[in-house]
């Protein structure tokens, strides 16, 4: 056998909006004074005579001293009363930012709060606030299913009444299957107290059982990541087809064309300009680099650099301030000094090349036996020509230069010029005798 009994709550402060006052005053004060309780109420600064006028005739009628007030007064003092512990519950018409700022101050003292939002809903005042139960949508009521609020799946419960509750939940449904939530309707009639929160983003909530749910949550997060990106001054020119990370930091005043991935760990400088159709993975980029159709993962990239197009900069290698990097060209493992020149068709794998270095078209660091990799090293302000093949391990000094087409299997002290090819040979007449 249970007893239900109703007694007052106390004071219960009514916060008022401009608009339909004597209608709102009815709905909040009215209940609250014949329940028992004391109302604070709360106008708007902009238009307070009406209410003041209903109060005073409350009082006028025989309402006791003490029981109703009315102060007029700006949004501070409001906010004083709801953070009053003196203060039971706060009634509230107005908007959703007010409506958040005032539940925030309420919930410091635990205050119960009734929040009418937007002043587009009717006001529903629920017989006792708390989450009755949560039903299948193959289960429910059509009444059920005007409700437009869905559960999200996210609990939190005391252990104990939750073990408690589990061994009473039962099949009886459409689907014949043990349905957590009904744990919520056992909880409530045992007198368990069950709240309900609102999220504020939906999406927040959103599950994913699918490749595709998968998909659309991954899309959700790209986008805020984009939003995020621009009102911190990034330029993107195709939001929908750039791809960020959620890590990913990128500086004010770059420009990302479209069909470029960010993926963690990479950070971009101010001013760049990255892609179109570029994917740098845990890249360190810096400001003022210029990068189309480049792929660079796990390496370091300074100051001032421009390349592309088809690049491909791997692990471990640091291009310093102002290189030129050209077409079709791969970085391995390497460190390319200060304003190097790479044009174009070249592999460059575990060396260290200097500043001001020339690497003409075709140069390739020749670092594999078969069995171990090594290093070449090539000194400041050297020259390599078209064509040339480093043999690794082999060193070329500052300001060396290397002919066209060399083959370099020895080292090259600095300001020497190395030639390492076949000489040239002429037969004359040998067109002739040919045909």
């Amino acid at each position: 056998m249970q007893i239900v009994t109703r007694e007052p709550i106390g004071v219960i402060a009514c916060i008022i909006p401009f608009n339909f006052p004597c209608d709102l005053y009815d709905q909040k004060v009215a209940p609250a004074l014949m329940m028992g309780n004391a109302a604070l109420v709360l106008p708007s600064s902009d238009n307070p005579l009406t209410l003041m006028k209903l109060t005073e005739m409350l009082v006028e009628a025989g309402v006791p001293d003490g029981v109703i007030q009315c102060v007029t007064a700006p949004g501070a003092v409001k906010s004083t009363a709801v953070a009053d512990p003196r203060v039971h519950l706060v009634t509230l018409t107005g908007s959703t930012e007010v409506g958040i700022d005032t539940a925030k101050i309420a919930a410091g003292n635990l205050t119960h709060t009734a929040l009418e939002l937007g002043g587009n809903d009717a006001f529903i005042v629920l017989d006792d606030g708390d989450v009755a139960r949560i039903v299948e949508q193959k289960d429910a009521t059509e009444e059920e299913r005007k409700i437009n609020e869905v559960n999200s799946g996210i609990y939190c419960f005391e252990c104990q009444d939750l073990f408690a509750a589990l061994a009473q939940v039962g099949c009886d449904n459409a689907q014949g299957e043990y349905y957590l939530p009904d744990v919520l309707g056992i909880l409530r009639d045992k007198g368990e107290k069950i709240w309900a929160v609102a999220a504020d983003d939906y999406e927040s909530t959103l599950g994913i059982n699918s490749r595709l749910q998968l998909s659309g949550a991954e899309k959700i997060l790209r986008r805020r990541k984009n939003i995020e990106l621009m009102n911190n001054g990034v330029t993107l020119m195709d939001p929908d087809s750039t791809f960020v990370d959620a890590d990913v930091e990128v500086g004010s005043d770059t420009v990302i064309y479209p069909f470029t991935w960010l993926e963690a760990g990479t950070v971009v400088g101010a001013g760049c300009e990255i892609g179109p159709n570029s994917r740098f993975s845990n890249a360190k980029i810096g400001n003022d680099v210029h990068a189309q159709f480049a792929y660079g993962h796990d390496c370091i990239i300074d100051d001032g650099v421009t390349m592309g197009p088809y690049v491909h900069i791997r692990p471990n290698s640091h291009i310093h301030n102002h290189v030129k990097i050209g077409n079709f060209v791969e970085v391995k493992n390497s460190q390319v000094g200060e304003g190097t020149k790479l044009p174009h068709l070249q592999y460059i794998g575990d060396a260290d090349v200097g500043a001001n270095v020339n690497l003409g078209c075709g140069t390739v660091t020749v670092n594999y036996d078969g069995k171990k990799k090594f290093r070449t090293t090539i000194g400041d302000n050297a020259f390599v020509g078209c064509n040339t093949s480093l043999v690794a391990p082999v060193e070329v000094g500052d300001g060396a230069y290397i002919g066209a087409g060399s083959v370099i299997t020895k080292n090259v002290p600095g300001g020497t010029l190395a030639i390492g090819r076949a000489r040239q040979k002429l037969i004359e007449g040998w067109t002739d005798k040919r045909k």
